[in-house]
């Protein structure tokens, strides 16, 4: 058996077609076609269910893709330590982050760039949490920033990262006057733009609101956080966003950020995750360290 093998397997478990498997492995299809069937006769099970086209995974290839994932994410591992024996480490991060999540992204790859300036690092921003776990589980990322309490992170690895609230930012001209909290019924009368519901971020929203005995009903709804901030340095929007975005991003020129009645309410902690099991990734491991000295 071979890595190669593998290696097209897992591609096609992916990508759910020969043709473009073969494309994401840069060889040609019947290649990719032998490979596998090769795979096959030396595990003695079919893998693969084929017609004229690619049919999806046998009950045994859905049982044993994931074996294969983890025999390529053990290889890279080895790869990287004993690289990092001899030259420090190298490779690439894949990190996985929450819209809530994504300018604290960039504080804890920054120190960490810096401390492994041979190591690439791929964000994937936008994310929900319950994804960014689902793909660390299936080896297809090193780590993410998610929010703990909203997903099962059992058997993984976390490192508590900050806690945020949320807070009302809108135009100066759109708020109340005063420097109190503003209360929710009087926030749910602005023209609202908020994450879409679903969205975990959005979930803490709905939920302080219906604890205030409030609905919102936002006019327009977004996936990302920076579209909701630019919506309301746009003049007639108002949003309820983190905190470490708007410390981080800045607020748009011409806005006021309030606190709302309860923010007790809208406290969420945010948490780096990463695979528990060992070896332990030494890029993931890494990147932990980082946030540990960052704390």
């Amino acid at each position: 058996m071979l890595f190669r093998q593998l290696e097209y397997f897992v591609a096609l478990a992916r990508e759910q077609h020969f043709a473009r498997a073969a494309s994401a492995c840069y060889v040609s299809q019947p290649a990719l076609s032998e490979a596998i069937r090769k795979l096959e006769r030396e595990l003695k099970v079919p893998l693969v269910l084929r017609g004229s086209s690619f049919e999806g995974l046998t009950p045994e290839g859905e049982r044993l893709v994931p074996w294969a994932r983890r025999i390529l994410a053990d290889r890279d591992a080895l790869e990287h330590e004993v690289t990092a024996l001899r030259t420090g480490l190298t490779g690439e991060l894949s990190l996985g982050v929450i819209p809530a999540a994504a300018t604290s992204a960039a504080l804890l790859t920054d120190p960490f760039c810096a401390a492994h300036p041979l190591v690439r690092v791929r964000v994937w921003a936008g994310l929900r949490s319950a994804d960014v776990v689902e793909r660390i589980r299936r080896f297809e990322l090193d780590a993410g920033i998610v929010y703990p309490g909203g997903v099962d992170v059992d058997g993984l690895a976390v490192t508590p990262l900050y806690t945020d609230r949320l807070a009302l930012i809108a135009r100066e001209d759109l708020l109340p006057d005063g420097d109190g909290p503003c209360p929710w019924a009087d926030a749910a009368q602005l023209p609202m733009c908020l994450l879409h519901e679903g969205m975990h971020g959005r979930d803490l929203v709905d939920a302080a609101a219906r604890a205030h005995e409030v609905r919102l009903s936002p006019r327009l709804e977004a996936d990302s956080v920076a579209t909701l901030l630019a919506m309301v340095g746009a003049g007639r929007w108002a949003s309820i966003v983190p905190r470490a975005w708007i410390a981080t991003y800045r607020a748009p020129s011409g806005t006021r950020t309030v606190e709302l009645e309860g923010t007790e309410d809208l406290a969420t902690s945010v948490a780096l995750v990463r695979g528990a099991g060992e070896p332990e990734s030494p890029l993931a491991r890494a990147l932990a360290e980082s946030a540990h000295r960052a704390g």
